[in-house]
């Protein structure tokens, strides 16, 4: 298996290709971070389920997005902040994804959340995507 730079980025791409060729689950090498990231996406309503399979080096996180009908509930993502070139943002500062009906996740002091938990609880941090 090849080394990734970006095992954010790897698996919000393997989120999106599952999506566009409609697969009903995909999975991705296991971190805490991308369990985090899942753990939003499913409160937020663009996965149904997640969960780690195996231990230790070779953990998977299995993910199944949300589809309505044909029609799947992630439109699109983009990643912002980058190992390349890092993103922050203060609270007042975090966008509104499509005017409040897509989601910016960051990584803030508290943990990883979503932009409108952050901006609730008055905190910014590194954008590391939006998804809509």
């Amino acid at each position: 298996m090849a080394v990734v730079s970006d095992p954010i980025s790897d698996f919000l791409s393997r989120f999106k290709n599952a999506t566009l060729a409609q697969k009903e689950e995909f999975s991705a090498p296991y971190s805490k971070v991308k369990e985090e990231i899942a753990r939003i996406l499913k409160e937020e309503g663009y996965l149904w389920s997640y969960q780690k399979v195996g231990d230790g080096v070779h953990a998977e996180l299995k993910a199944k997005p949300r589809y309505s009908g044909h029609t799947p509930s992630l439109k699109n993502l983009k990643r912002v902040s980058r190992p390349g070139l890092r993103r922050y943002v203060g609270c007042e500062e975090i966008p509104k994804v499509l005017g409040g009906m897509g989601i910016a996740i960051l990584s803030t002091s508290k943990g990883i959340m979503a932009g409108h938990t952050a901006r609730k609880q008055n905190l910014g941090g590194e954008l590391l995507a939006l998804v809509w």
